[in-house]
């Protein structure tokens, strides 16, 4: 910014008592001045005029005495502005009028002398306010020039910013017509600036909207703003998917003047998003596939184990009439077969129960409410300590949380890990088992059961919730490999996960999750 003031400056402001500096415009020196030098100026312009005069009066000359003078005003108004040109002209009446008219020495005027007197004010006033007046208009000039500068600079910096952006931005007038073409916009698009400048947006890039364009234009106007989606063909023909921000650009009586249009590729993303569109619903079919599959299944398991439990009970009580009423006449080889018939029977007869239990188990509905999981340990362990035989068993119940599920089958989760706990202890002489909680302070709460038994290989960890699948030989724990399998689909119904930890002949931990009780009545209040 140039370090002079503007006469309106000036003008308004109180006067400034500073010393002035020089500062230079258009090659012509400006003087920043006190009102003690501008008024000295004028003094000095006029004493220089007055001796001017009365040198061309000593020469001869009679000419030059009003020419001085108004040359003098003239400086006086240029340079120093409206007041002190005004002292000027009064300096310079009184001089003329003292120095120059007749009589001289005196401020006493004629009548023969009023006519050019009054000529000679008027003729100097005119001169001050004309140069006033034409000072004023440059230096209006200059400051416009400076707002206009400080405003091209400012959108010249605007411009490279939006240059060193990777988004295509681009200002199109309401006719649709390109004022601006970033960097960005020649990338993305392949046209340069200077081929860009001037086209319709909509024609040049072939542009297909998702509504009317008079209704985007509508909501524009409305809001001043429009966000959205839409397919661009760039200068080689191919298509991109962009999302495009609009910004309307107003002037000082609210007109619409300009749109800023952001673009930004998505092209990638929406292709990636439809891959994923068309994986879900692959999925949900599959999904739905496997449930039907799994019906299937599960009707089938449970006809076939219907309709194997009648066969199997005759072959099961001949076997055992067999057993009873010809035993003495069989030799011992002869006894121990039929004795095997009579236990893979028996066998064979559990495994159809377990297995209809567990196809019970997923079609049966869940009737969900809240479960005291403490009182329901301290009932089942009441039971198993029934069928313990008088076995030396320490058990461990911590403080265990109301969860929210189907109270009985949650009885028989419990009842199939305690009931294993206990099984596989049977080789320790004081049995410990230890019923607890972790996560109390989450929505959801992992219960686990814990033994110091036979354990197991973690390697072998993915057979052990399968069905009919055993870690350990039947002639050492007994058992159909289905408890597991049926806690597994209990807690998956239930929304949780079951897992197991341990180590051979070390014990076994298994755990499985819960939503407790006021979590779970929260979700079902919020859903729709």
């Amino acid at each position: 910014m140039p370090a002079y003031k503007t006469v309106a400056e000036q003008k308004d402001s109180p006067m400034d008592l500073s010393a002035y500096t020089f500062a230079f415009d258009r090659g012509r020196a400006r003087l920043v001045r006190s009102a003690i030098l501008r008024y000295g100026l004028s003094v000095v312009c006029v004493a220089i005029a007055l001796g001017l005069a009365l040198g061309s009066e000593l020469s001869g000359t009679h000419d030059l005495e009003l020419p001085v003078f108004e040359l003098a005003i003239a400086v006086v108004a240029w340079f120093a502005g409206i007041g002190p040109s005004i002292a000027a002209v009064v300096l310079a009446s009184a001089c003329y009028t003292y120095f120059i008219t007749e009589p001289r020495y005196t401020f006493e005027v004629s009548s023969g002398d009023l006519p050019g007197f009054a000529i000679f004010a008027a003729w100097a006033i005119i001169v001050a306010s004309f140069v006033n007046v034409r000072r004023r208009v440059e230096a209006d000039l200059r400051a416009t020039r400076d707002r206009l500068q400080i405003e091209v600079e400012q959108r010249a910096q605007q411009a490279r910013i939006l240059d060193q952006t990777h988004d295509a931005i681009f200002v199109r007038e309401m006719n649709g017509a390109i004022t601006f073409w970033n960097r960005g916009a020649e990338e993305r698009y392949g046209w340069r600036r200077d081929e860009a400048l001037g086209n319709v947006t909509h024609t040049l890039l072939q542009t297909r909207f998702p509504e009317s364009l008079a209704a985007i234009n509508q909501q524009i106007l409305l809001t001043d703003r429009w966000e959205g989606e839409l397919v661009h063909t760039t200068r080689d023909g191919s298509s991109i998917i962009v999302a495009t921000r609009w910004a309307l650009q107003r002037d000082d009586r609210r007109r619409p003047i300009a749109i800023i249009e952001t673009n930004n590729d998505i092209t990638a993303r929406k292709s990636r998003e439809d891959e994923v569109r068309k994986l879900n619903q692959e999925l949900a079919t599959r999904a739905a596939e496997l449930e039907a599959s799994n019906k299937e299944l599960e009707s089938f398991a449970y006809s076939v184990s219907h309709d194997l439990r009648a066969p199997l009970r005759h072959v099961a009580g001949y076997s055992e009439l067999l057993q009873r009423h010809a035993s003495t006449l069989l030799d011992e080889k002869s006894r121990r077969y039929i004795q095997t018939i009579v236990e893979s029977s028996q066998r064979m007869g559990n495994l159809i129960d377990d297995l209809l239990s567990f196809s019970r188990i997923g079609r049966a509905e869940t009737r969900k409410t809240q479960v005291s999981l403490e009182q329901l340990v301290r009932e089942v362990v009441a039971e198993v300590n029934q069928d313990a035989n008088g076995r030396n068993i320490a058990w461990k119940i911590g403080a265990l949380p109301v969860c929210y599920g189907d109270r009985p089958m949650l009885k028989l989760v419990i009842a199939n890990l305690l009931s294993n706990a206990v099984k596989f202890t049977r080789i320790q002489p004081l049995a410990t088992i230890e019923i607890g909680c972790v996560g109390a302070n989450q929505d959801e709460t992992e219960i686990f059961v814990r033994d110091n038994g036979a354990g197991f290989d973690m390697q072998y960890s993915n057979k052990l919730f399968g069905v009919f699948q055993r870690l350990h030989r039947a002639e050492e724990f007994e058992g159909t490999g289905i408890g597991l399998a049926t806690v597994q689909r209990i807690i998956n119904r239930h929304g949780g996960m079951v897992r197991a930890e341990g180590a051979v002949d070390q014990g076994a931990t298994v755990y499985f999750s819960l939503p407790k009780a006021h979590s779970a009545a929260e979700r079902t209040a919020n859903s729709p």
